[in-house]
């Protein structure tokens, strides 16, 4: 009866038009239902399976083909690798003797001209199909569906048509990258350039995917790529401007004059373009990479996710993927031996097919150099290939010799066509070699002189195809000189304007544009709401169908304990503040997503913003059905149990899309470290280095609660630490990172609503509450999210007479609590609190405000819960000192090695002592 009483009282009073319309507008969504396998039908035709079974032996002995065959292939461009003649492949395992006899291979074989055929000439064919110069793993898949179409498409690949115009192009497009390299080795001899040599048939790769794309109707392409090739790629098929490059190596910035930014090395350089493919327009993404290996995978991941819910490919919200990869595709380029090593690798893989980080499957291509920096491949990795983690997942594997471009073209093709088709992930192995070494200034023959041996009398891929073709005549010599000529002219001619032309300026296109670089000075955002429209979404972030069964106790302590509180106007409680943030967000047409383990219904079981019937399993989230009309959308996210690829997943996330408030929650605050990468390389410097902004926001659980060393700390001074803040200089908003420690659901309310409706974009690392969620001191009103009202970087003491208070004490966090509720209990009057709730930016003009309201003190004092060592005294003190002009004395815990002690005893004492010190 409570709750239809207050939703009566609140839905009837504020559910009308003249409310909402003065806001926002929407769209909206209703159930979303758990995700249910899925049965193939029956793939092979009845006359085919028919014939397998009479002609059982020879379908044996092909299905070895199809198991064994890539284990006989030549593979290896270098000759270096141990022949291999499998016994699986031999005829005589399978009760084969004759090879005269005349077997009709339909349902047996593949091929679209022979119908019948000798056993022995069908060896021959399936020698040539898969003991060659390309290969395949693909009886591992899942279904049988998938296991027939490749082995079709694959028994089949000769068929592809390479025409002569396509070879010109590709024997061109080889030349090039060639071109390029020689040019840079001879400009620039002490330049580490990561070059193509050895490789340069991976060109052929990136022009078939655009290809085949641009047939398929992709729009949009994301691509990650480490540092072999990557300069060649950027100007031979993404039109970089060569000066571009030139300029960085000669020591002129990248960084426009006039943008705040420090730059990056040139390998990580990156770019954002149309393409023309078909007649058609394509927009390719190649994002930045960091040094640290394949950490831009999942990154690359999520701009292709959030791409994929801008053009509105499938129900997003929910767990539909149905149009996933129609109009957008992203790409994977890795190094071999980080590929089978790094972790994050096998992460990203994990969550490739979870609803919400699914897009519809990757093109994933393997540089493979046969080596990692000096150490071979056999000492690199325990598998027999770098592409094995793939099949873990029952991926697809193509591998390649990158000595035939035209089998590189096929390979793609499939691949290609598998993804399209099967919407899953699928792997190209590209096995080629470095020609100079890991990079140009090595010496490779100290660690492998056999190899460089055999690599020093090898003519380059692009000669030995370039005469191929002439030799083929296909062209002539003349007609890819004239080519190769105009291409050495135009780099000539931009190496010649490197001091005279000026570095273009900066400018925020496409979905960027009318956003800004942060300001120097501070600046103060109005996040504040309308109360009818805070009721009334709150009343609807609470409002179930009326056939669905929710848990009793959520609906008694969750759905109507809010109604009440929304009704009273009082006492709003973490979760609720963060609903009517999610939510008028949601009604202002921005999109909000939440992301990591449990962030359904919370850690610790306090936000419900995702409900689950009890009798049907079905999903429901209440923030999408506010109103008929809204446009924006909530995605609750339930992660895999990983942080690195979930969090650089949301990172690729916020850079795409301005207008997604896109949040990643740690299950405990510490457990970040996992993901320690991702942050250091792509969230704290992402803007400096390469000018990408980035909203994320991650919610950090913290406080030192008795819980042991792994649950109390998110390590607030790593963020500290990494922050670009001065301990001399009065800084503005257009630090780094933004570091906040909210002690009210307002404060919360305000910081997430602020992240959407500045004009520029920052992380922000919530040092989140865990007591406090449920602590009855630790609610707001709705008059504190009310219009004119915003995130308050320090909050004052309201309750002490300024005149009396000879005691200043600065503290910033739930420890707050624990400090005013013993202050209240001794009745002191002469001791003000002062809590930090932005501890990057620096609140130093806010701080002086409050200092100067009390003339009379003579004692400032810095407590905190966390140990001496840790937690804000170390960022704190020397800014207190130098630019507040307050020197402060430490009282709290003495140093220790361990973010807090694991025996409970101990930490009562503690927190004891803490109290006992302060009020001495």
């Amino acid at each position: 009866m409570l709750t239809l009483l207050l939703k009566s009282r609140i839905l009837s009073r504020w559910q009308t038009s003249s409310v909402l319309s003065s806001y926002y507008h929407s769209n909206s969504g209703v159930y979303g239902h758990r995700k249910q396998a899925v049965r193939p039908g029956q793939y092979v035709s009845n006359n085919a399976l028919q014939n397998r079974i009479e002609n059982s032996n020879v379908y044996r002995l092909i299905e070895a083909y199809r198991l064994h065959g890539h284990k006989k292939a030549t593979l290896d461009p270098l000759s270096l690798q141990q022949e291999h003649d499998p016994h699986e492949l031999s005829p005589e395992r399978y009760g084969i003797m004759s090879g005269s006899d005349i077997i009709d291979i339909n349902g047996l074989f593949y091929n679209n001209n022979i119908t019948s055929m000798s056993v022995s000439d069908l060896i021959v064919q399936l020698e040539k199909q898969y003991c060659d110069t390309i290969a395949a793993e693909f009886q591992h898949l899942q279904t049988e569906e998938e296991r027939e179409w490749f082995a079709e498409a694959f028994e089949t690949k000769h068929d592809i048509d390479i025409n002569d115009e396509r070879k010109i192009d590709l024997a061109n497009l080889m030349l090039k990258s060639q071109a390029f390299d020689h040019f840079l080795a001879s400009k620039f001899t002490t330049l580490k350039r990561y070059g193509g040599e050895g490789g340069e048939s991976m060109m052929a790769v990136f022009d078939e995917i655009f290809r085949c794309s641009a047939q398929a109707g992709i729009e949009e392409i994301v691509i990650c790529m480490p540092h072999r090739g990557r300069l060649n790629f950027l100007t031979c098929l993404l039109n970089f401007p060569p000066i571009r490059i030139f300029q960085k190596v000669s020591g002129i910035s990248e960084i426009p004059p006039g943008s705040k930014g420090t730059g990056d090395v040139v390998s990580h350089l990156y770019t954002s373009v149309d393409l023309n493919y078909e007649g058609k327009t394509i927009h390719v993404s190649f994002i930045p990479n960091p040094s640290h290996l394949e950490a831009n995978n999942p990154v690359a991941v999520g701009k292709c996710r959030s791409k994929q819910q801008t053009l509105q490919e499938g129900d997003y919200s929910l767990t539909g993927e149905s149009q996933q990869g129609d109009r957008t595709l992203c790409l994977q380029v890795h190094g071999d031996a980080s590929f089978s090593a790094q972790g994050i690798v096998s992460e990203t893989f994990c969550i490739a097919e979870c609803p919400h980080y699914n897009v519809g499957g990757s093109i994933h291509f393997i540089v493979n150099n046969q080596i990692g920096f000096t150490t071979e491949s056999n000492r690199g990795r325990s598998s027999l290939y770098s592409s094995d983690l793939a099949k873990i997942n029952g991926y697809p594997v193509l591998h390649v010799n990158a000595d035939f471009p035209e089998d590189v073209i096929k390979a793609t093709n499939i691949a290609m066509n598998y993804k399209h088709k099967f919407r899953k992930d699928v792997i190209i192995d590209f096995i080629c070699f470095r020609k100079y070494g890991h990079n140009e200034l090595d010496d490779p023959s100290f660690t492998q002189p056999i190899m460089y041996n055999v690599i020093k009398t090898r003519k380059s891929i692009p000669d030995s195809y370039a005469e191929q073709i002439v030799g083929n005549g296909v062209c002539s010599k003349e007609d890819l000189a004239g080519k190769q000529q105009d291409w050495s002219k135009t780099l000539n001619e931009n190496f010649a304007a490197v001091q005279s032309k000026p570095v273009e300026p900066y400018d925020l296109q496409r979905q960027w544009s009318g956003y800004r670089q942060s300001p120097g000075e501070v600046t103060v955002w109005d996040t504040g709401v309308n109360t009818d429209v805070l009721k009334y979404i709150g009343a609807k972030s609470v409002t179930l169908p009326e056939d669905f069964n929710v848990h009793p106790t959520i609906g008694k302590n969750h759905c109507d304990r809010r109604l009440q509180k929304l009704v009273e106007g009082e006492g709003l409680d973490w979760a609720a503040a963060e609903a009517l943030a999610f939510g008028s967000l949601i009604h202002q047409g921005f999109n909000v997503r939440i992301s990591g383990q449990d962030v359904g219904r919370g850690t610790f079981s306090h936000r419900h913003v995702m409900l689950v019937d009890q009798i049907t399993d079905e999903i429901y989230i209440p923030l999408n059905n506010i109103s008929d009309e809204q446009s924006g959308h909530l995605e609750v996210a339930n992660s895999a149990l990983t942080e690195e690829a979930v969090l650089g997943f949301e990172y690729g996330m916020s850079i795409d899309n301005p207008k997604s408030l896109v949040i990643w929650e740690a299950q405990f605050g510490d457990f970040f470290n996992g993901a320690q990468p991702i942050i250091d390389t792509y969230i704290t410097s992402g803007e400096n280095k390469w000018l990408l902004q980035s909203g994320l926001v991650m919610l950090l659980p913290h406080g030192m609660d008795g819980a042991g060393p792994e649950h109390s700390s998110c390590r607030m001074e790593r963020f500290l630490q990494g922050c670009d803040s001065s301990e001399t200089i009065i800084d503005g908003d257009d630090v780094n990172i933004q570091i906040l420690n909210p002690t009210t659901p307002a404060q919360y309310f305000h910081l997430l609503r602020r992240q959407m409706i500045r004009d520029y974009r920052k992380p922000v690392v919530v040092v989140a509450p865990k007591i406090l969620l449920r602590l009855p001191a630790a609610t707001s009103s709705l008059s504190e999210m009310s219009p004119g009202t915003h995130f308050q970087p320090v909050l004052g003491d309201e309750k002490m007479k300024v005149d009396k208070v000879t005691r200043v004490v600065f503290c910033s966090g739930k420890h707050y609590y624990a400090i005013q509720k013993e202050r209240d209990s001794r009745n002191i009057d002469n001791m003000a609190i002062i809590r930090l709730e932005s501890l990057c930016p620096f609140p130093t003009a806010e701080l002086q405000k409050e200092l100067s309201k009390y003339p009379n003190a003579k004692e400032y004092i810095w407590t905190q819960e966390e140990h001496r060592n840790m937690g804000p005294w170390s960022f704190v003190s020397p800014r207190f000192e130098n630019l507040v002009g307050c020197k402060l004395r430490y009282i709290g815990r003495d140093v220790l090695g361990l973010p807090a002690v694991g025996i409970g005893h101990i930490h009562q004492s503690q927190a004891q002592q803490l109290i006992t010190d302060l009020f001495q």
